[in-house]
């Protein structure tokens, strides 16, 4: 194999997933600096892919001895501000330093170790894996259009009890199709290079617009006043985190009986719910 494995190929051992782990690194590094990357769109996705597959199926393997991504060097005279830009992490009063894996999102297929369409019983066995202990229970039924519907909360391994890091929402019909991320406590995810999760609301307006402007792309406002990229997938809610309003976002896909993401949207994510808030 070549330096950086074949986007779309199956990672054939773990120095190949060595290699594509610093190729995607280095991609992400190159956009938060504002350079054009070297793997282009299509084979970032590809090989983002090909990654997650090779954690799900060399799971064991991968925990033993995954291998770190490289911290992005800062200049010293960085503005503070624009340094947590640069991370895409949130430094929230009174929470600590935030240590988030990383997971990769892919519209219409997935994030981290989650697929869209997986049954209850296989989101809980991929999230298991990756982040820790998992609780099932049912949603409340409301709309007659949708069949019946589970959510799966998927906290981390941590010796005193800790809030979902993770809340997966899986219908009979359609299977997975929506995953909430905490601001806190659930792993940083980004969108091509634009990270979502745990941000103020006014960084990551500056960081959407910046990404709109580079890609050419539409941005679209949730109701709680994100900013984030049109037709992605992704509805942006609010998470109140002591008295700061941070981004906690839903990766989706139209469920059965749902016209658009907003009509997919669990009610146990609606402003109120104890989650989400406008």
């Amino acid at each position: 194999m070549t330096d950086v494995p074949v986007p779309g190929a199956v990672l054939a051992d773990f120095d190949a997933y060595t290699r594509a782990v610093a190729a995607v690194s280095a991609a992400d590094d190159a956009r938060r600096r504002g350079w054009e990357p070297r793997l282009d769109d299509d084979a970032y996705e590809a090989l983002a892919y090909a990654i997650e597959c090779y954690e799900h199926e060399h799971l064991e393997e991968v925990l033993a001895d995954r291998p770190q991504r490289p911290p992005i060097p800062v200049p010293d005279d960085t503005p503070s501000t624009r340094r947590r830009q640069v991370w895409g992490a949130t430094t929230v009063p009174g929470t600590g330093a935030a240590e988030w894996d990383e997971w990769f999102y892919t519209p219409a297929v997935g994030v981290g170790p989650l697929r869209f369409g997986m049954t209850v019983d296989e989101v809980v066995e991929a999230a298991a894996g990756m982040l820790g202990r998992t609780r099932v229970g049912d949603c409340v039924w409301r709309h007659a259009t949708f069949s019946p519907t589970w959510w799966i909360e998927v906290r981390r391994r941590e010796p005193a009890p800790s809030p979902p890091a993770v809340t997966a929402y899986v219908s009979r019909d359609a299977g997975l199709f929506c995953v909430a991320v905490d601001a806190v406590h659930g792993p940083r995810v980004a969108h091509d290079g634009l990270a979502l999760v745990g941000r103020d609301r006014e960084e990551l307006e500056s960081d959407a617009i910046a990404y709109a402007e580079a890609r050419g792309v539409y941005l679209r406002y949730s109701p709680a006043g994100y900013a984030g990229p049109d037709d992605s997938g992704v509805v942006l809610c609010g998470q109140m985190v002591g008295q700061v309003l941070r981004s906690r976002p839903l990766f989706m896909v139209t469920r059965d009986g749902a016209n658009t993401e907003w009509d997919s949207m669990p009610s146990e994510e609606y402003p109120g719910s104890g989650h989400s808030t406008v």
